[in-house]
């Protein structure tokens, strides 16, 4: 199980007056939907929200709502931040069983950059997409993907069928979409364009 606990109240007061009447007391308002239940308003103590918010564990990831004896078991699927002072204003919590199939995005990162001959000869990875949606367990959602840029030359294409899938994890997107691709700079196209100028003179 989730090691983020939630301490929750249920707001009476709903809309945007019920939202800053829960702000000026102290608490960041939110929304408990999903499963077979009907939507509820619920509010967390700010500085226990931003605290659960700040470890990283928070967004995505299976936590559990504690609501007086009873606990559930959510996703956090969403949270506002105001533009100004970067303080959370809003959430939303999805009711799932621990081990029910979800679907959720989680973020893509690559490695071994150094690696690539592409990126060595001075071309730039473009990354098509920063995040995947993935159908996965609620108790095993994966932290990354990471995609291994080992060998990759410009020109070449990484799609999610190259993206290794954890364990009872699959793609939900049904097509296999371009997830980067490492391309040519001008100066590294124009230096090829030289390499085989010079190779079609010498024969």
């Amino acid at each position: 199980m989730a090691d983020i606990i939630l301490n929750v109240e249920v707001r009476e007061r709903t809309g945007t007056g019920g939202a800053r009447e829960t702000r000026r007391a102290g608490m960041v308002p939110g929304i408990l939907y999903g499963g077979a239940k009907d939507p509820v308003a619920i509010a967390v103590k700010s500085n226990e929200f931003r605290k659960a918010l700040y470890t990283g564990k928070l967004l995505g990831h299976l936590v559990t709502l504690k609501y007086g004896s009873e606990t559930q078991p959510v996703i956090a699927k969403a949270v506002d931040m105001h533009p100004v002072t970067d303080e959370p204003v809003h959430f939303d919590l999805y009711r799932v069983d621990e081990h029910q199939t979800i679907k959720i995005a989680v973020p893509v990162h690559f490695k071994n950059q150094e690696a690539s001959p592409g990126l060595k000869r001075g071309g730039t990875l473009n990354v098509v997409r920063h995040e995947l949606e993935l159908n996965c367990p609620a108790d095993h959602i994966p932290e990354e993907l990471v995609v291994d840029l080992t060998g990759l030359d410009i020109g070449d294409t990484v799609r999610i069928s190259n993206v290794q899938m954890p364990q009872g994890a699959s793609a939900a997107l049904d097509r296999d979409a371009v997830v980067a691709t490492v391309a040519g700079s001008s100066a590294s196209a124009s230096a090829a364009g030289e390499e085989g100028e010079e190779g079609a003179a010498e024969a």
